[in-house]
C-alpha cells in the first residue's frame, strides 16, 4: 500500500492539517488522524520524515495490522487481540489512504489502489503448514469473555 522508505520534508508534513486531517506533532514524532485511521512519520537526524506506522484503521486510539484469514479479515491490536473488520472501516481505511496520498503528494499506482492491503495473509488449512491454526501463525488471541 505504501512505499515505507519515501521521505517528506517539513513544509510538506507541516501543510497536512490544512487539508483536513488531526496532525499531532511530538519530538519528531508526527501522528496523522482522519476516519478513524491513522499513520505516523518519524524525524530521521538528517532532518526528514519517514513513514513509521503505514495507514492503517485505529481501535482504541491504537494502530492495528489487517489480517487476511481467508473467511474474514480481521484487525490486530498490538496486544494481539483480534477484532473482526467492518466494511465501513475498510472503506474508512481506503479513503484515508487516497487523501493522505494526495496530501503528501505520494503517487498511486493501479496495483496499490485495487483494494485493501493486508499486513498478514495466513489461511492456510491444511494440517502441519503453516497457516494451519490462523491465530498461532499471526500471535492473535480472542479478547477475555466477562
Amino acid at each position: 500500500m505504501w512505499y515505507v522508505n519515501k521521505l517528506f520534508d517539513q513544509p510538506t508534513v507541516e501543510s497536512i492539517s490544512a487539508k483536513g486531517f488531526l496532525v499531532r506533532n511530538s519530538g519528531g514524532v508526527v501522528r496523522i488522524e482522519k476516519y478513524n485511521c491513522g499513520a505516523e512519520l518519524r524525524k530521521t537526524p538528517e532532518g526528514v520524515f519517514q513513514m513509521t506506522e503505514i495507514p492503517c484503521i485505529m481501535m482504541q486510539g491504537q494502530f492495528t495490522s489487517l489480517w487476511d484469514a481467508g473467511y474474514q479479515k480481521f484487525l490486530i491490536g498490538h496486544e494481539g487481540k483480534k477484532f473482526p473488520v467492518q466494511v465501513h472501516q475498510l472503506g474508512d481505511l481506503r479513503r484515508f489512504n487516497e487523501e493522505l496520498r494526495t496530501a503528501l503528494g505520494v503517487a498511486t499506482y493501479y496495483n496499490e489502489a485495487l483494494g485493501s492491503t493486508c499486513a498478514f495473509s495466513v489461511y492456510d488449512r491444511v494440517k502441519g503448514r503453516p497457516g494451519d491454526v490462523p491465530d498461532e501463525s499471526v500471535g492473535a488471541h480472542e479478547e477475555a469473555e466477562h
